[in-house]
């Protein structure tokens, strides 16, 4: 079956597994998905990931969570943005910052996928894929 919207269904994997309190989660490889994944793991959200590809196109991710005092998760949540039905677009000035800059804000731009802080110090706009908190 395919997927329609294959971001949503990478966060719904994270918060599924996080939920039920795994140590790691796999789900299809892409690119994208993979770039999120480095950002996610330079901004300390998530320990490491992995990624296994069985042909140029084709390959399988795993991503390892991470977990504070008392096992509780580091991410407490995650909001898709941009929806294939509604694109949001934003100027380098209106890329969100939130919980203090607390939380992180991905966005897709000209010069790939970065995190809202580092697109906003480039004075770059794009497409606002997610929220991390």
């Amino acid at each position: 079956m395919a997927i329609s919207d294959p971001i949503a269904d990478f966060l719904t994997r994270i918060r599924n597994a996080i939920k039920a309190e795994h140590r790691y989660v796999d789900m299809p490889w892409s690119k994208i998905k993979q770039n999120i994944a480095e950002i996610l793991k330079n901004q300390g959200f998530i320990e490491s990931f992995l990624v296994k590809q069985d042909s140029k196109k084709r390959g399988t991710m795993r991503l390892f969570l991470k977990y504070g005092a008392g096992r509780h998760p580091v991410i407490q949540g995650l909001r898709r943005m941009s929806k294939p039905g509604l694109r949001r677009y934003v100027k380098h000035e209106d890329i969100p910052r939130f919980y203090g800059g607390m939380g992180l804000s991905i966005v897709s731009t000209s010069q790939g996928v970065l995190p809202g802080n580092e697109a906003m110090k480039r004075n770059i706009g794009g497409e606002i894929l997610c929220l991390v908190w």
